[in-house]
């Protein structure tokens, strides 16, 4: 083997090459399960609310 590092190869897609990139946006960051339970619970309040008014 030689001392030079091997480049990791990436995978091909259909269009080129795929490349994911793992940098940091600025912005509100939520686990998806947040946003789940959040979308039940506004659908939930949405249904209910006219009901009971």
């Amino acid at each position: 083997m030689s001392s030079k590092k091997k480049a990791s190869a990436l995978p091909a897609s259909s269009a080129g090459l795929l490349r994911f990139y793992e940098t940091d946006e600025p912005g509100l960051k939520l686990r998806p399960e947040i946003v789940v339970i959040a979308t039940i619970v506004f659908i939930t309040l949405t249904v209910i609310l006219p009901i009971i008014k």
